[in-house]
């Protein structure tokens, strides 16, 4: 059985029905599943201020992420980057990055954006590229998950990770569609399958680790 961590960001709620999802696909495929999300750096009253939904989910430490076979990162794109509370959270991973404590874990993001096209791929690719100093082998989300060839409406989803829109051009929000969700779902099922397969072979975990 692999472990599994969804680790996430969410200010409105969107990031975080898409990590409940990833977190259900990766327990159909048998892995044992925690949620955690990263901690937030606006203060209680700015938070409410900006509207930010109340979220009780616990609150990720650093160097619990040793302790899995595999992560999906999940945050919301701000200006076609990560958001800062993820940026931060991985800032201070060096310590993991010295240990080589990351190094063959499978590493997998998800994002969100406000309209259609709001820096999502890029987001995704520059989360990816941080997984990669820190030796992650990286999993997307691969076309097996036919959802993302649609044409019949609009909807997230890429190669390199499970998207969601959060906001229509009217400006009112929009929750994710069951086709984002089974994106999210396949893409959690994905990982945990790779990263069983991986410690089967004893390559998810290198011998200088603990």
């Amino acid at each position: 059985m692999s472990k599994v961590l969804v680790l996430y960001y969410s200010a409105y709620g969107h990031i975080a029905a898409m990590a409940a999802a990833a977190a259900e696909g990766a327990r159909q495929a048998g892995a044992s599943v925690a949620t955690r999300r990263v901690p937030e750096l606006l203060d209680d009253a700015a938070a409410r201020q900006a509207g930010h939904r109340p979220d009780d989910t616990a609150v990720a430490s650093v160097e619990e992420l040793a302790g899995f076979d595999a992560i999906l990162f999940g945050m919301p794109t701000r200006f076609g980057n990560m958001a800062s509370q993820m940026k931060h959270f991985l800032d201070r991973c060096g310590g993991l990055w010295v240990r080589n404590a990351l190094v063959g874990r499978v590493g997998s993001v998800f994002t969100s954006s406000g309209s259609q096209h709001g820096g999502q791929e890029h987001t995704l690719l520059a989360m990816q590229a941080s997984l990669q100093h820190l030796g992650m082998v990286i999993v997307g989300l691969p076309y097996s998950f036919r959802g993302q060839t649609r044409m019949d409406e609009i909807t997230g989803g890429s190669p390199y990770g499970a998207t969601t829109l959060a906001a229509t051009a009217s400006g009112g929000w929009r929750q994710p569609s069951a086709n984002e969700l089974e994106g999210a779902r396949h893409q959690g099922r994905h990982v945990a399958e790779i990263a069983a397969a991986l410690a089967r072979g004893g390559l998810g975990r290198p011998r200088d680790c603990a």
